[in-house]
């Protein structure tokens, strides 16, 4: 099977790539992940991912298997989604400063025929946070693109995270590792040869 990574994300490809698996990208635009107000946790990553699918599964071959992901950051059971704008984005930093949050990955895998979801969870626990870094941190990175306003591998990860329990890969977006078990069940085959 030839693999096939939907999604624009720089750091999802990366970690991709890491695995040493050839893929191809490909993009589709106005891809609706919206989602029932009804999910909670888990269900809201897995069911976005799996929107993400049905969307591919008509440009898919018959001997390609499409991987699409979403991540989603839960504080108390809300979720943080890509802030709109730096006063968003702020004010997301700031809800997150001395507390741990959840970073839920949800990971659909799907050929023309065959279709299987799961979902990676970590908690992240981040320092409190001075007022002056994270402005520094909106300003100079400018997290718009990002789940709850921060990339763990960038400035902010480095100063603010005082704890990870679970995958590091899975809070930068791709949790790896589940990934490459499910990929080895999901075509019966050793991926490495």
């Amino acid at each position: 099977m030839k693999l096939v990574l939907a999604s624009n994300s720089p750091r999802r490809k990366e970690l991709l790539a890491g695995l040493e698996l050839p893929f191809e990208v490909r993009v589709l635009s106005g891809i609706d992940e919206r989602y029932p107000d009804i999910l909670q946790g888990e269900e809201i990553p897995r069911y976005i991912s799996a929107q993400k699918a049905r969307a591919y599964l008509p440009t898919l071959a018959d001997d390609e298997l499409l991987i699409t992901a979403d991540t989603v950051v839960m504080l108390e059971g809300r979720v943080l989604g890509k802030p709109h704008d730096r006063d968003e984005a702020i004010r997301m930093l700031t809800d997150l400063s001395g507390r741990t949050h959840e970073v839920i990955t949800g990971v659909t895998l799907a050929t023309r025929d065959r279709q299987h979801s799961f979902a990676s969870l970590s908690r992240v626990t981040f320092a409190q946070l001075r007022p002056e870094d994270i402005i520094h941190y909106v300003d100079n990175y400018r997290p718009f693109d990002k789940a709850g306003a921060y990339g763990i591998q960038e400035w902010i990860g480095f100063i603010g995270v005082t704890r990870i329990e679970g995958s590091y890969f899975n809070v930068m977006g791709l949790p790896v590792q589940r990934l490459y078990e499910e990929l080895r069940r999901f075509c019966g085959v050793d991926l490495t040869k």
